[in-house]
């Protein structure tokens, strides 16, 4: 596995995943990667969902493929049109396979946060029984992904040039607060060995404090 060094600083600000590491170019065809790499190959034999930590075997109907990066936002951000129009963008095709942005996530909840904002809302907000707090579009994760969720945005942002769905300072610390676990980094490997490149921010999380 390839290991971010030390750089200059003067240097620092120019790499991005696209220099460094790479992004995805493997693959370009969503519907076969959700089918055979990402349900065929790195949940093969079930796991946790994302977010509510719950244990599954299978996709069935209660479990579905989420985006830490939402394809609603993608399309918006690429400004290719409607879902039907997108799926002929080339450029498209190729950051929607990311796996590094795919996650496991209970249908009910993955639909009801796909236009919503990554906020800190605070206690006044009743969590619920995933630790989720949501409010007028906007969804504070649980504590144990923040760090996560902020590694994959920053990927995002980072490799494809996506816009920040939220504040920086917001995904800054939440990478501080919840550094990479073995879940995390267990994953990350796979989703590698697989796709063929790293997400830089999970290796090296203090790169995110210099978006």
């Amino acid at each position: 596995m390839k290991k971010i060094i030390a750089i200059p600083a003067t240097f620092a600000l120019m790499l991005s995943t696209g220099l460094v590491i790479g992004q995805n170019t493997r693959f370009s065809d969503p519907e076969s990667v959700i089918k055979n790499e990402f349900w065929g190959k790195l949940y093969a034999d079930g796991g946790t969902s994302f977010f509510c930590d719950v244990p599954f075997k299978s996709k069935g109907f209660v479990m579905t493929d989420g985006y830490v990066y939402p394809l609603a936002d993608i399309r918006s951000a690429l400004d290719c049109g409607t879902n039907s129009q997108c799926k002929h963008d080339n450029r498209y095709r190729q950051i929607v396979s990311d796996m590094h942005n795919m996650v496991v996530v209970p249908t009910r909840l993955e639909m009801r946060r796909r236009t919503a904002r990554y906020e800190n809302l605070g206690e006044t907000i009743n969590t619920d029984d995933c630790g989720i707090r949501e409010s007028n579009q906007f969804f504070e994760p649980p504590e144990h992904v923040k760090g996560d969720v902020a590694r994959t945005m920053a990927y995002m942002v980072d490799t494809y040039g996506l816009p920040w769905l939220g504040a920086t300072p917001v995904f800054q610390g939440w990478s501080r607060m919840d550094p990479p676990d073995d879940k995390e980094l267990t994953r990350h490997r796979m989703v590698a060995e697989i796709q063929g490149n790293e997400n830089p921010f999970v290796t090296n999380p203090d790169l995110i404090n210099r978006l």
